[in-house]
C-alpha cells in the first residue's frame, strides 16, 4: 500500500485541489496524493479547473472534502497550501510528516475573468515549482 500524503486548504476548491493534480500527475508511484479541507467549498472552482487543463491535467471530477474523512487510515504527509490550514490543522499523529508551502488563494482575485485567470495561472505555476522540487527531494530520499 502507498504512504497516502495529503494536501489540505482552507476550502479544497483551489489550492489543494491543483497541488492533488499535479501529484497524481508527478509522483503517482510514491504515494495516494489527495486533497481536503478544513472548511470545504461545495465545489472545486471552475478557473481551477481551467488552469489545470490547459497544462493537460484534468481535475474536473474531484470533489471538496473535509479533512475528517481522512482519520479512518494511516497519513504519511500532510502538506499544507495555506496559513490558515497550517494554523489550524488537526492534531495528527507523531509519525506524521508535516510541510507547509503558503500561496495566496486565486478565489480571491477581483477583476474580469481574465484579470483572475492570469493569479489562477500564476498560483497553479508557482504551486508546480514548488511540488517538483518537492517531488524530486522525496525520489532523491528513496
Amino acid at each position: 500500500m502507498q504512504p497516502r500524503l495529503i494536501i489540505l486548504c482552507t476550502g479544497n476548491s483551489c489550492r489543494s485541489q491543483m497541488a492533488e493534480g499535479f501529484l497524481r500527475e508527478l509522483a503517482d508511484d510514491l504515494f495516494n496524493a489527495q486533497s481536503a479541507g478544513m472548511n470545504p467549498a461545495a465545489e472545486v472552482h471552475p478557473l481551477a479547473v481551467k488552469v489545470m487543463s490547459e497544462i493537460g491535467i484534468d481535475i474536473s471530477g474531484n470533489t471538496c472534502k473535509h479533512i475528517n474523512a481522512f482519520f479512518d487510515e494511516p497519513i504519511d504527509t500532510v502538506i499544507t497550501v495555506c496559513d490558515h490550514a497550517d494554523q489550524s490543522c488537526p492534531t495528527l499523529p507523531a509519525a506524521t510528516k508535516r510541510h507547509h508551502f503558503s500561496f495566496p488563494d486565486p478565489a480571491a482575485a477581483e477583476g474580469t475573468e481574465d484579470e483572475k485567470l492570469v493569479v489562477f495561472r500564476q498560483i497553479r505555476d508557482d504551486i508546480s515549482r514548488i511540488l517538483l522540487a518537492y517531488v524530486a527531494g522525496r525520489r532523491d530520499a528513496l
